[in-house]
């Protein structure tokens, strides 16, 4: 293993948005069992240190190759687009209307059944999404069009929370 390796290499999987989520999840068992300081216990506190670097590294690797999301912004960041979500936030017109409609129906929403159906609009919009990601990525090659489209998910993941929010407050 080598701390300098991407979160692909060191998982050994192939640098792209689809992924085998069960593949994922083995091997990071795999490479946490390889990596656990309790292994490197006979070997002295800086062999534990460094067991422990690599725990640490084989952790952020995997939240971020696990979670679709962090998995195009890694890659788009990866191939030259970092997505400089803090500084850009422009977003097509039809994007932020769609945003505008959401938020008034959430708005209005007074019932857990017009909660659930803005919630599976938005879940729908979302798979859509992350299949224009996917194809993006490994088809289209165009990490610059991936990183407009991961921004826009930004968006619609922060506005999911609020919908659970929102199915809170209605089953209190």
């Amino acid at each position: 293993m080598n701390l300098q390796s991407d979160d692909f290499e060191l998982f050994a999987v192939p640098a792209q948005f689809a992924q085998d989520r069960t593949y994922i999840d083995s091997r990071w068992k795999e490479l946490q069992r390889e990596a656990h300081p309790d292994r490197f216990a006979a070997q002295g506190a800086a062999a534990q240190r460094v067991a422990m670097q690599w725990s640490v590294r084989i952790n952020e690797a995997y939240q971020r190759l696990k979670d679709p999301l962090k998995r195009a912004a890694y890659l788009c960041e990866l191939r030259g687009a970092p997505l400089r979500a803090e500084d850009n936030t422009a977003m097509p017109t039809a994007f932020l209307m769609q945003q505008m409609e959401w938020r008034e129906a959430l708005e209005e929403a007074s019932t857990e059944a017009d909660v659930d159906q803005l919630d599976d609009e938005v879940s729908e919009a979302r798979r859509s999404m992350l299949a224009e990601c996917a194809r993006l990525l490994d088809e289209a090659q165009d990490p610059a069009a991936a990183a407009q489209q991961v921004r826009a998910l930004m968006f619609v993941a922060r506005f999911a929370r609020d919908i659970e929010a929102r199915r809170e407050q209605l089953q209190q």
